[in-house]
């Protein structure tokens, strides 16, 4: 669940297809992200799920895999 709704969140700020998202999809490599999508991103994660991840953490977000972590990690 927490995928499909990140792949609809990415698909949204970097104007993707959700099919073109996996899981080992990196950010910046694969998708052309800069900082400031992944913030974007990162901030429609934290409204999307009502969490809050700390910056230590989203630095980290390397991959789609990641930030599906993050938002498990939040929400247990």
């Amino acid at each position: 669940m927490e995928f499909e709704k990140l792949q609809k969140i990415i698909g949204e700020v970097l104007n993707v297809e959700a099919d073109e998202i996996k899981m080992e999809t990196t950010f910046v490599d694969d998708l052309g992200a800069d900082s400031l999508d992944v913030f974007q991103i990162i901030m429609g994660i934290e409204e999307e799920f009502d969490i809050e991840i700390a910056n230590e953490a989203a630095e980290n977000i390397i991959t789609v895999s990641d930030a599906v972590d993050q938002i498990k990690n939040a929400l247990s």
